[in-house]
Formats: C-alpha cells, sequence, structure tokens
C-alpha cells in the first residue's frame, strides 16, 4: 500500500509556514516519496535572519531559568513521542529502525545536558590590582550571547546532530536558523516541534528548508549571522570559510578514521567492536572505522574472524527489527562506494567480504592489501567499506595512521598502558578511544579534530563557549580597598 504523503510546513520565527514551491523527500530503501517540504528562497532566508536578529536585539535578556526549562520539556516532549521520531529518521535516512532509536535518545540527552550546561556559563574574578596604580580597581568577566547562530547540518544524524547545535545555541541565550540537509529535513522540523511545545520564544529558532547552495550562500554571508556551525563535507567548508568573512566558524568535516590492534588485544572484543564501529548507519558515520591496521602476528586471525562476522551482518528492510545495516542515503553514493571500490581492486586490492550494490544498497564490504595511491585509502569514504592493513610495529600504525590529512578520532586495542599512551601521545587527531573502536562519543565530551577534520569543538559545554564572548568589567573604586 503507498504511503500517505505528508505535507509539512517550516517552523519560522515561531510561526509553522508554506511556500508555494515545494520539494520531495524520499525513502532511500525503495525511492517511496514521503514528504513534500516548503522550498524557499535565499530572499525568504534572509527576511528570517533579520527576524531572528531583530528579536535577539529587541529583548534584554532570556533569563536562564526559562532557558533551562525549555530544553528539559523539549527533552521530555521528543521522549514522550519517541517512536514517531524513531520512525521518521528511519524513513526519511539510511539508518535501521534499532539504530534510529539509538539516535532519539541521544538527542534527549544532548538537550537535557543543554539544559544542565545553561546554569554553569559562568566567568571570573580578575585580580586588576596585579598592575601597579590598580590597587584600587576590581572586577570580573562574564560571557554573553553572540548573536544569530547559522546551524547546517548533515543527513547521517539528523535529529542528534541539530540537538547539538540547536541546544547549545539556545542555553547561551542565541537565536538559530537552521538550515537541515535537504534529503533528511523531517527530523529537525521534528525537533522544532518539541521545541515549539515547549515554549520557545518567538524568533529563538527557525527551521527553513531548501537547497544548500541558495540558503546557505545566505546564512554565510548575511552580516546579523555572527557564528556559523556546519558538519559536511571539506569541499563546502573550504567554500564557507571564503565566502564568511569575520564570523566565528566551527566545523566538523568528516575523517577516514584508523584503529590499532595490537598483539596483545582481545581479538573478539576488537573485531566486535570494529564491526560495529565500520558498518552503522551503513558507514555514514564522521567517526566510522575505515582503516585497521592490526599488528602481524594477529592479522590472519582478526582478518578471518572480521569477515566472518562481517558476512554476518543482515542488509536489507529498515523498519525490521532484524536489519543490521539499510541502504546508503541514496543510489548515486551507493555507485560512488562501488567506484572506490572497484578502483582499489583494479589496483591491486583483495575483497575479503562484500563487494556487491543493489540499487542504494552496498554490501558490508572488507579489503585488504589496499594501495595507499587508492581515494579509499587516503579519502574519507562515508560508506561501507572497511581496509584492514598488517603492521610490524605500534610506531609503524600509528606513523600509516597519521599519513592521511584527517584527523577526527582513533582507536587502539591493548592490555598495555604504555602502549595506549604512545598512541595517545601520538595520534594526530581529536580523540583517542582506547579499547573502543574510533566511533565511541558521548554527546558531552569535546568532540571535533585537527587537519581536515574541522574547526573548534562540539559537545555541548564547548559549543556553548563557542557561541559566546566574554566581556569584561572593570571598577574603579572611589575609595581605597585598606582601611
Amino acid at each position: 500500500m503507498q504511503t500517505k504523503v505528508l505535507s509539512v510546513k517550516m517552523y519560522v520565527l515561531g510561526e509553522w509556514v508554506s511556500q508555494e514551491e515545494t520539494f520531495e523527500v524520499v525513502d532511500p530503501q525503495n525511492n517511496e516519496v514521503i514528504a513534500r517540504v516548503p522550498k524557499t528562497t535565499r530572499e525568504y532566508a534572509r527576511k528570517v535572519i533579520d527576524g531572528a536578529a531583530e528579536t535577539f536585539y529587541s529583548i534584554s535578556s532570556w533569563p536562564t531559568h526559562e532557558r533551562m526549562k525549555v530544553l528539559q520539556r523539549a527533552a521530555d516532549y521528543i521522549e514522550k513521542n519517541h517512536e514517531r521520531y524513531a520512525y521518521t529518521i528511519a524513513r526519511e535516512g539510511s539508518k535501521t529502525i534499532t539504530e534510529a532509536r539509538g539516535e532519539v535518545s541521544r538527542a534527549v540527552q544532548t538537550l537535557r545536558i543543554s539544559g544542565e550546561e545553561a546554569r554553569r556559563i559562568k566567568g571570573e574574578t580578575i585580580n586588576f590590582d596585579q598592575k601597579e596604580g590598580s590597587e584600587n580597581r576590581t572586577g570580573y568577566y562574564f560571557r554573553f550571547p553572540i548573536g544569530v547562530v547559522a546551524a547546517i547540518t548533515p543527513f547521517n544524524d539528523p535529529l542528534n546532530l541539530v540537538a547539538h547545535k540547536v541546544g547549545p545555541a539556545l542555553a547561551a541565550g542565541n537565536p538559530v536558523v537552521v538550515k537541515p540537509a535537504s534529503v533528511t529535513p523531517l527530523s529537525a522540523l521534528l525537533l522544532a516541534e518539541a521545541l515549539d511545545q515547549a515554549g520557545v520564544p518567538r524568533g529563538f529558532l527557525s527551521v527553513i528548508t531548501g537547497a544548500g547552495r541558495e540558503l546557505g550562500e545566505e546564512l554565510v554571508t548575511h552580516p546579523e549571522v555572527k557564528m556559523i556551525s556546519f558538519t559536511g563535507g571539506v569541499n563546502a567548508g573550504d567554500k564557507i570559510i571564503d565566502k564568511a568573512g569575520r564570523k566565528k566558524i566551527g566545523m566538523e568535516l568528516g575523517s577516514n578514521s584508523p584503529v590499532i590492534v595490537l598483539n596483545d588485544a582481545d581479538l573478539h572484543d576488537a573485531v566486535k567492536s570494529t564491526v560495529s564501529g565500520a558498518f552503522s548507519a551503513a558507514g555514514q558515520n564522521c567517526i566510522g572505522v575505515q582503516r585497521v591496521f592490526i599488528e602481524q602476528n594477529l592479522f590472519d586471525d582478526f582478518a578471518a574472524l572480521f569477515a566472518e562476522r562481517t558476512k554476518e551482518l543482515q542488509m536489507g528492510d529498515k523498519l525490521s527489527e532484524w536489519t543490521d545495516m539499510g541502504p546508503l542515503i541514496n543510489e548515486t553514493e551507493a555507485k560512488r562506494v562501488e567506484e572506490w571500490v572497484n578502483e582499489a581492486v583494479s589496483e591491486g586490492a583483495r575483497i575479503l567480504q562484500g563487494g556487491k550494490r543493489e540499487g542504494a544498497f552496498y554490501e558490508p564490504t572488507v579489503l585488504v592489501d589496499v594501495p595507499v595511491s587508492c581515494r579509499l585509502y587516503y579519502e574519507e569514504i562515508f560508506g561501507p567499506v572497511v581496509l584492514l592493513e598488517e603492521v610490524e610495529s605500534l610506531q609503524e600504525a600509528v606513523s600509516r595512521a597519521n599519513d592521511v590529512d584527517y584527523g577526527l578520532q582513533a582507536g587502539i586495542f591493548t592490555k598495555n598502558i604504555d602502549h595506549a599512551f604512545y598512541a595517545v601521545n601520538h595520534l594526530h587527531v581529536g580523540g583517542v578511544m582506547v579499547n573502543d573502536s574510533s566511533d565511541y562519543r558521548i554527546d558531552e565530551m569535546p568532540f571535533g579534530g585537527v587537519k581536515q577534520s574541522g574547526l573548534g569543538r562540539e559537545g555541548v559545554a564547548h559549543s556553548i563557549q563557542e557561541m559566546t564572548e566574554p566581556r569584561v568589567v572593570c571598577i574603579k573604586l572611589t575609595q581605597p580597598w585598606s582601611v
């Protein structure tokens, strides 16, 4: 039976609005149209940003206790509607229903953390009398909201990655204008629904939908946008930097995440963790495992067990409780992954498992002997493909792990604390997970990378620091301190 196609409105400055022109949202599993969403223009986006800025300047302050309550009520609303949110994530994107439920739970946590962190936006006193002649001065600094935040979000975590930008922005007292990925806008609009029900003040949140090239241009260049928070590809990130001018920028731009498995590792734990880290969300995960470096005495056993466990993964209907992996976000992406794998095979790589495509589905794929000249080796695959490589030592593994222009997160499996700390100190990444694969994350930790992997850090408290500015207050007293 044909699914009923939803007609969805945008959330703009406290109102749910339509547009004359719309675009379709499709389920990548079967190309079925599931919704029609407003397709807005750059001119309209400009008016939205102007309205958000007007709201910011017209409200002298949004009290901390009110920000906390709104964020906690929004988390409560999502929790009460947990299955509806999960179903939406699964239908419009690549995640299985099980993975989607996990994302909803994380989004609830992100909003709750944001509400808690709102109370912890603090400053410090300053000892002005450290300078001679300033004995009669005292003061402090506090943090204040910067103004309109533009949030440009990707398709792979269409609810929680939006919450990671909206939650801290609102906690800090900033209006935020969200441009979600055009292939997965419904989850972002559901987040707006939760915050609307929670009582977010008019003008503090807008979710606008439409073409990224058109709306993104306005969000990046509009003078009233004071910070851009972007998650996406390196090329798009570079264009934003070129056009943004004097704005604060926070970016997470992906990775090519390595995991190191040493001879003393727990073999079964390492295989289980890295298989999950490589193929969750069909490999469309910025911290997903892409390269695994295994010490030579363990390599054959690891590779055999890894391929066997990969073969056991169930690929199919996203809404089935038994499915481990769904499709990629569209057939174009699946064809790109197929092209990269075929290119590697033509240059000498061997496929241990997988390597076949059907529509938007691409089998979880394991390769060995991938030449370092292949795109699959040095670029982000963003698909269900992992490379296994034999190394002679920890030092070689670290050197090869660093030999790409990305550095978001890495993992290492070892029982030797000295080896673990060697990796911690020498891997060029934003995070090292010891006895976990690279894709482990909690929503409060600082999250971000080095090299092409981004600028700044997310994670609620750290995002709030980026979305506020310090203001110094110095008071010259008319009477000296001493009596």
